[in-house]
């Protein structure tokens, strides 16, 4: 989904000067087999929250926003493209370029990870818990589900490698996606209706749906990690780019059916009964009571094990990549510039650095499951949280256009055009975040 000419993974393999990998070297062949960091980005990056929100949007406009849908998948295509890319053709870390940026990036990154990971480690828990809750009614407290979802999380990415964790995320992923694909058939699409959503089209009220839906499926910081499991399944050079290419669209495209499966269940499910979700994950557990009136108990259970499975990638997912990405923090701050590369992601993988961000992600957040939220966190993490996804995207334009990539592998029109798109949308997304804050 860029214009840096997929060509040139074609041909010799060799890089422009200073390309890491070694001249002469074919470029790897893309197949189904070596899919993985993609699915793993993909599922990470879609939670609860967007399950919630696609659902509303359909339930509100029925097949109107599929279009939206559509153009947020190859929003996040773009963005992971670009992210992998860095990785790959500079064998430096997306941490490293931000720092070469200037140290107001270092500055911003902290502050995100900390105050972030923080808050979303509670989120995260909650909402991994809701559907164990719903499934397992009377068991223990809701507190206590996500405290034990948070200590499973903790113990399996502390103890597994990163082959391990993409197995048993892909198997999620497989869940989540049997699950929305069989919710959506079950509940008869119109499909001419679907076709004719996706002329782009805004009904009154709509625009901050449509923003969310472009947005929001699989927006986050685990963009960002997505060049640093690239890196730790052992692609780390310019022979690579292909595979990362076919892995990346695949993923997203598998994303693209799981959102339109759930905009189809909101639209024919909600829409048409005039059925309003609470807002939050608790949404979900709504959905769940519709679908057991509607098409019984089995056909609930198997919505709320799915909804679990969308929650907790997500929880592993982060627990996993932006460990990752601070464990590479730290790693830049000690040995400076020339400090290690995207090679050395893999060694990191179980380093100290990488276990305390776990911890961090995990105990501290708990105290936050058994206390309202303080007032000024929320703001703050908001704030934070909000400026992410725009920045991610402007700072790739910049690195990407810039001497810090090798010549032939710097963006084209289209890259640029998708990057600086995505930038200006994702500032709106952020003004209208910033302005809903409880100020």
């Amino acid at each position: 989904m860029t214009d840096a000419d997929t060509a040139r993974t074609e041909g010799t393999g060799e890089g422009a000067p200073g390309t890491p990998g070694a001249p002469g070297v074919p470029p790897r062949k893309a197949s189904w087999r070596s899919i993985g960091p993609g699915i793993v980005v993909a599922a990470t990056g879609v939670g609860a929250g967007d399950l919630i929100a696609t659902l509303i949007a359909g339930s509100k406009f029925g097949y109107t926003l599929l279009w939206a849908a559509v153009i947020g998948c190859l929003v996040k295509i773009s963005l992971a493209e670009a992210a992998g890319r860095w990785h790959l053709a500079t064998g430096r870390t997306l941490f490293d370029g931000w720092r070469s940026l200037g140290a107001w990036t270092t500055v911003y990154f902290v502050g995100y990870v900390v105050i972030w990971g923080f808050v979303y480690g509670a989120a995260a828990m909650s909402s991994s818990a809701l559907p164990l809750s719903a499934l397992f009614p009377g068991v223990m407290d809701l507190k206590w589900w996500a405290v034990l979802c948070g200590l499973v999380g903790l113990v399996f990415v502390w103890f597994n490698r990163y082959a391990v964790f993409e197995k048993v995320m892909t198997v999620l992923v497989g869940v989540m996606f049997l699950v929305t694909v069989y919710l959506a058939v079950r509940v008869t699409p119109h499909l001419g209706d679907a076709v004719a959503g996706l002329a782009p089209v805004l009904p009154d009220g709509s625009l901050i749906y449509t923003l969310g839906l472009i947005g929001g499926v699989g927006g986050t910081i685990t963009l960002a990690a997505y060049g640093y499991w690239v890196n730790a399944k052992g692609w780390t050079d310019i022979s690579w780019i292909k595979v990362m290419r076919f892995d990346n669209r695949v993923a997203y495209l598998t994303t693209g059916v799981f959102v339109v499966a759930m905009l189809f269940v909101g639209a024919e499910l909600l829409h048409s009964s005039g059925v309003a979700l609470t807002k939050g994950d608790k949404g979900l557990l709504d959905l769940g009571k519709v679908l057991e009136d509607r098409y019984g108990a089995a056909t609930a259970k198997l919505f709320l094990i799915g909804f679990f499975a969308t929650s907790f990638t997500s929880l592993i997912g982060v627990w996993h990549g932006v460990s990752l990405m601070f464990a590479d923090f730290v790693a830049r701050f000690r040995e400076g510039r020339g400090g290690g590369g995207a090679a050395a992601v893999v060694a990191r993988e179980k380093s100290l650095p990488f276990r305390a961000y776990l911890l961090w992600l995990t105990f501290p957040p708990i105290s936050l499951l058994f206390l309202d939220q303080p007032f000024g966190l929320v703001i703050v993490y908001g704030l934070i949280g909000a400026f992410f996804m725009p920045f991610l995207a402007l700072t790739l334009v910049w690195l990407l256009n810039s001497d810090r990539t090798p010549r032939e592998w710097r963006n084209g029109w289209l890259s640029n055009g998708m990057l600086v798109a995505a930038g200006l949308l994702f500032l709106v997304l952020c003004v209208q975040q910033v302005r809903e804050l409880p100020w």
